[in-house]
């Protein structure tokens, strides 16, 4: 496993509910088909080359028992009526050579498309910075997308998001989304 690069990943979400938090994450895994891998967690890399797998593609790679690195996001609430949103935000270059990144947002409060749009947003600004080109943190995602879409160096942006609302029974709700390095 040591110098390992992923040559694939997939993105999934889910949602689990349950009385107990640890639980609840438990379900989640399972919503989302990774509950049967050890999962390990890794920082923000796309890597140079990487394809992104339909989802079905991706977990059908995946072993009970096998050792999973993944870029996860999850947050959990007990709180009834209670919006919460895991976001995995990617940003990948036109030049296939190159890393890319991918972001993890949790957040309160936020739809999908807000959650997700903001996931996607800090993956290419990290992108971004590291191709050299312009940066202002004050514009709007929409003036951002257009420099960066027009600098031609930044191909893709994508995001998988999982929101929920509190249960009213006060059980804990936990979402989670992740990107799932596959071989």
């Amino acid at each position: 496993m040591i110098g390992f690069v992923p040559r694939a990943l997939c993105f999934t979400r889910g949602v689990g509910l349950h009385r107990e938090k640890l639980t609840s994450f438990e379900l989640a895994l399972r919503s989302a088909g990774i509950a049967t891998c050890n999962i390990v967690r890794v920082s923000s890399i796309f890597p140079p080359g990487c394809k992104i797998l339909s989802r079905s593609d991706g977990l059908q790679r995946l072993k009970p028992g096998e050792v999973t690195f993944v870029v996860m996001s999850e947050n959990a609430t007990r709180e009834p009526r209670r919006q919460i949103a895991a976001t995995i935000g990617v940003a990948i270059p036109r030049d296939e050579t190159l890393y890319g990144y991918l972001s993890e947002h949790h957040s309160f409060g936020e739809d999908e498309k807000t959650a997700g749009d903001y996931a996607e947003d800090l993956a290419a600004e990290m992108l971004a910075t590291t191709l050299g080109l312009d940066f202002d943190p004050d514009r709007s995602w929409d003036e951002k997308r257009e420099v960066w879409r027009l600098s031609n160096r930044i191909v893709h942006t994508q995001n998988v998001t999982q929101t929920a609302t509190g249960s009213e029974e006060r059980l804990w709700t936990t979402v989670i989304a992740a990107a799932v390095f596959v071989e």
